[in-house]
């Protein structure tokens, strides 16, 4: 009877997990290619599997797929955009981007990048499909039916660019002979939208979940580093294999096939060099296994430092990263020197140099894009800027945790430190600064905006990367910031996996803390209207102080006023916004506070009232954890010299 009962209360209990849990299906690949590579021609052919899962309740008479490196072409989308921003001055400078600039229009026929798809069939059925760019368009002979799978055999072969942006050969400033990147003909992903075929102009990605087969055969003098565990290790040896052998295992052909696997993943990346340095580490009490991979210079210790140092860092900030945004589920990830920068991809980044503020950013998006997955194009804000805020929490982190115990006992190094750290992006000031930067510049669109349709590159950038993490923090302040932090591993535990939304965030932050927050959604993201509040004037009326606040901006926000009083106490003032419905908690406990009414948000002012001489007020100040984006902070602190 005990074990029946025992039973029924797990059934209970997993019955809720599921309800518990969103339901939206995915999409799901599952690729098998195999590539030859001749480095000398900078070409490749490729023969490509794809077993295609139609979970969605459609029957799909068509399919899409991206041929990125099209893009790399005179004339193409890229090239005309990147010329046409280049015409635009912002703060005096062409607002192209400084790799591409006008680069594209000047390739040879040798340098310019493509994908051509040779043959396509469906189940064995050839298919009909017409190129447009970097998009394929094939229309089915028969319809994909809702809840089953199809195979599409794919022939095809391509030519590396020269490096322009993110992928290509021969970078001069890495050495990097091949980053391998959007180098495959890949399905472009249908969801609850219905299709997405972005044609490559600048950025970003959105692709399908599934699982990888990869084999590349290249000249046996490359050594290699991608997305995926290695099969072959033992073939290979290079740091792969248990032996961890330091050189590349001899075979008797001019090539050699590089195997990789990768699962639950939408992309694959790999880079090749013959001077690649290989580093391995373990991350303790793990099952992680780090790759760093760079271009050996010879006689330079400075270099091999440097790398050694990143995957030193990665080890000691994983714990810290792991307990904030959730568990690194996979069973190894490699930091491998190339592209023009630092490109994120599922289990690998592509890095031009060693920098760890870079090398903190691409690792955090295997959280805010490879795991959670959501669409860059519609949602570049929910990518870059989350990353860039968690970026943010984990140079403090390693700061405060690694660089300072190294140095305890160097007085003199702490200080430089400190310094330093004084000019850093502590707390998130350089975000907000990005912000108001973008606001006086007159550029600004709403977050809503296509990532290629924003009317300048500037404009893009402040507002994915500083306005996105700005929202964020400034979450905190809305909601508490204890109250942030549990919804950043609530938002991993739920959605890792199932490309969110917007609303999905913002739908999980309700529920943790109580409050109505699609005020917030719409002003912040779907709006330009900006936060500016006022103390406007104190007075005395009776026994009472009269403190009136104005909100100038057109963005309503809830209040938090703190007051200093001249015997030294101080007091946090709180006003909800009515369209909370709620309150956040208190986030000092050591600070009285009291909760007022409500601000209506179609006030203009609102009228504080103390129990208190007005001799009595040092000071009042509102947001003292200037955690509110308020465009204009001069006006929200008053001092009185009794």
């Amino acid at each position: 009877m005990k074990k029946l009962y025992f039973l029924l209360l797990a059934v209970i209990a997993f019955q809720f997990v599921v309800i518990a849990q969103p339901d939206r299906w995915q999409q799901k690949a599952r690729y098998t290619m195999n590539v030859d590579v001749d480095v000398k021609t900078n070409r490749f052919t490729g023969v490509q599997k794809l077993e295609y899962t139609n979970n969605s309740p459609d029957a799909l008479d068509k399919v899409f797929y991206h041929l990125y490196w099209n893009a790399f072409q005179p004339g193409s989308s890229m090239d005309a955009r990147s010329q046409e921003l280049g015409k635009i001055l912002v703060n005096g400078r062409p607002d192209w981007d400084g790799r591409v600039k006008d680069r594209i229009s000047k390739l040879r026929e040798n340098e310019i990048g493509y994908q051509k798809v040779i043959s396509l069939k469906m189940n064995g059925i050839a298919q009909t499909f017409s190129v447009q760019g970097t998009i394929l368009v094939v229309k089915l002979t028969r319809p994909i039916a809702p809840k089953s799978k199809v195979v599409f055999d794919m022939e095809f072969e391509a030519q590396v660019p020269l490096q322009v942006r993110r992928s290509g050969r021969d970078n001069p400033g890495t050495g990097v002979r091949y980053s391998m990147s959007q180098w495959y003909p890949k399905l472009c992903e249908y969801d609850y939208e219905g299709w997405h075929p972005t044609p490559y102009i600048a950025r970003e990605f959105y692709g399908v979940w599934g699982d990888f087969d990869v084999t590349i055969k290249i000249d046996k003098e490359y050594k290699l580093g991608g997305t995926g565990s290695l099969v072959n290790a033992n073939e290979i040896g290079w740091g792969y294999d248990a032996a961890n052998s330091p050189e590349l295992k001899p075979v008797k052909t001019d090539k050699r096939p590089w195997h990789f696997i990768g699962q639950n993943i939408h992309d694959f990346v790999w880079a090749a060099d013959p001077d690649y340095k290989h580093i391995v580490k373990q991350v303790p009490n793990g099952k992680t296994v780090l790759h760093v991979i760079y271009n050996y210079r010879a006689n330079d210790t400075k270099n091999d430092e440097a790398w050694t140092l990143v995957g030193e860092a990665a080890v000691a900030v994983l714990p810290f990263i792991e307990s904030h945004f959730g568990k690194y589920p996979y069973p190894q990830y490699s930091f491998i020197q190339g592209g023009d920068g630092g490109m994120e991809y599922p289990m690998a980044t592509l890095l031009s140099g060693p920098g760890l503020g870079t090398v903190f950013h691409e690792w955090l998006h295997s959280w805010y894009q490879m795991m959670l997955g959501t669409n860059e194009s519609l949602y570049g804000w929910m990518d870059e800027g989350f990353t860039e805020f968690a970026t943010n929490l984990v140079e403090a982190y390693y700061r405060e945790n690694v660089t300072k115990k190294k140095y305890a006992n160097d007085p003199v190094m702490l200080r430089r430190i400190d310094s330093i750290a004084a000019q850093l992006p502590l707390e998130q000031v350089a975000n907000y600064n990005g912000y108001y930067a973008l606001v006086r510049s007159k550029l600004e669109e709403p977050l809503t905006t296509h990532a290629d349709h924003f009317n300048t590159n500037f404009a893009y950038s402040q507002a994915a990367y500083s306005k996105g993490a700005v929202f964020m923090e400034q979450l905190g302040y809305v909601i508490g910031s204890e109250t942030r932090d549990k919804l950043l591993l609530e938002y991993y535990k739920q959605w890792r996996f199932k490309h969110p939304n917007s609303n999905d965030l913002v739908r999980i932050a309700e529920q943790l803390s109580g409050i109505q927050l699609d005020w917030y959604k719409q002003y912040w993201c779907n709006s330009t209207k900006t936060i500016n509040y006022a103390i406007d004037s104190l007075w005395e009326e009776g026994e009472m102080t009269k403190i009136r606040l104005k909100r100038v901006g057109l963005m309503p926000m809830p209040i938090d006023l703190q007051l200093n009083f001249t015997d030294g106490s101080s007091e946090m003032h709180y006003i909800p916004l009515n369209l909370m419905f709620g309150e956040k908690p208190a986030e000092n406990a050591l600070m009285k506070r009291e909760i007022h009414e409500a601000w209506d948000w179609t006030q203009p002012t609102y009228l504080v009232s103390l129990k208190r001489k007005l001799t009595s007020v040092r000071s009042a100040e509102i947001d003292p954890s200037k955690r509110l984006a308020d465009v204009e902070q001069k006006n929200n602190k008053i001092e009185l010299n009794w």
